[in-house]
């Protein structure tokens, strides 16, 4: 059976996970934590990601992260494929590093971000690296440190976990050092590593209960969330596939696509053609190039040629920017 697609949209939450092929250390020495983690910020910095939970474990890792300005698919590319380069070329080796493609689930924000970032979070704690919550609060290779304050990582979005335990730093942390305390008794808990009916629900037994009940809830082993949450977003995904198929069975020129967008924006072809950097020149240069390379199936080599640009800015266009911007052209064209 063909693996599904990943669902994935700006602002959506995952937790994402990634091990070592056959067991194999993937973090050797601080020196390999040091430069996935400067991988990591430098997606943080440039907007591509949003980290709110972290763990290096020594054969896998664990990642609670927003969507931000490119689908997640590409950020962890970029930051894997990057990492696995220059481990094998620090220790001399070839093939592959991690086993299979790394693991994204969809999560719901209620109840799941707190408790996925406990759990990611515990994680040390749990395996034995370290031996209390006292040691962890120091413990460098996860996020934990730099909610506690202890280490600094201004890429790290620490304000949405700690907006749930008051408005006041000080205040916020001791809350949420409270709420990592009563997690440490409650075990391994693998309902948060996937997704799926039985994740969602939390356990075999529930799923019985609701069956034995006569009830129904909509699941997909990509999500973990509820029945209305799992509903809202393969609607959502659905839709979006729709309006990608709608436009490449439709035969749109590029010239016809220009003539759209420059009546839409109230521009002149030329401006748009012509390498101009005012603020609505490039919007519309942004929205003809997401439209034409993500929308209509054209190469960016062709809509380099047809704007007089390299590919390589097609390309950079074609996966910046919001999408409400493209909405409005879907009914023109």
């Amino acid at each position: 059976m063909p693996r599904q697609p990943r669902l994935d949209a700006s602002g959506a939450l995952h937790h994402v996970m990634g091990r070592g092929i056959e067991k194999v250390r993937i973090f050797k020495r601080d020196s390999d934590r040091e430069d996935f983690v400067a991988r990591l910020a430098g997606l943080c910095r440039d907007g591509y990601i949003i980290v709110l939970a972290w763990s290096l474990m020594p054969n896998h890792f664990h990642l609670l992260i927003r969507t931000g300005r490119q689908p997640i698919h590409k950020s962890m590319r970029k930051l894997l494929t990057g990492y696995v380069v220059n481990f094998n070329r620090r220790y001399k080796r070839y093939g592959h590093l991690f086993q299979n493609r790394y693991k994204s689930i969809l999560c719901e924000e209620e109840p799941y971000l707190l408790e996925l970032t406990r759990y990611i979070h515990l994680n040390p704690l749990r395996s034995g690296i370290v031996s209390s919550l006292e040691e962890l609060d120091y413990y460098p290779w996860t996020g934990h440190t730099v909610i506690m304050g202890v280490v600094e990582a201004i890429w790290q979005d620490t304000e949405t976990v700690l907006g749930y335990f008051g408005r006041r730093t000080q205040e916020s942390r001791k809350g949420y050092k409270e709420f990592m305390e009563e997690g440490v008794s409650q075990g391994r808990k693998p309902e948060l590593v996937g997704g799926g009916l039985i994740r969602s629900l939390g356990g075999w037994s529930q799923v019985l209960s609701l069956r034995r009940r006569g009830g129904k809830i909509p699941s997909d082993g990509r999500i973990l969330g509820s029945g209305g949450y799992v509903e809202g977003v393969l609607a959502d995904a659905a839709k979006r596939e729709d309006e990608t198929l709608r436009l490449r069975r439709k035969v749109v020129s590029l010239a016809d696509l220009m003539k759209t967008i420059v009546a839409g924006e109230k521009l002149k072809e030329e401006d748009i053609r012509s390498g101009g950097r005012g603020r609505g020149v490039v919007k519309a240069r942004r929205v003809f190039c997401q439209l034409a390379v993500r929308r209509m199936g054209y190469s960016g080599a062709e809509v380099a040629r047809y704007l007089g640009v390299t590919a390589s800015a097609v390309n950079r266009l074609a996966i910046s920017g919001k999408k409400v911007e493209l909405q409005n052209y879907f009914k023109l064209l």
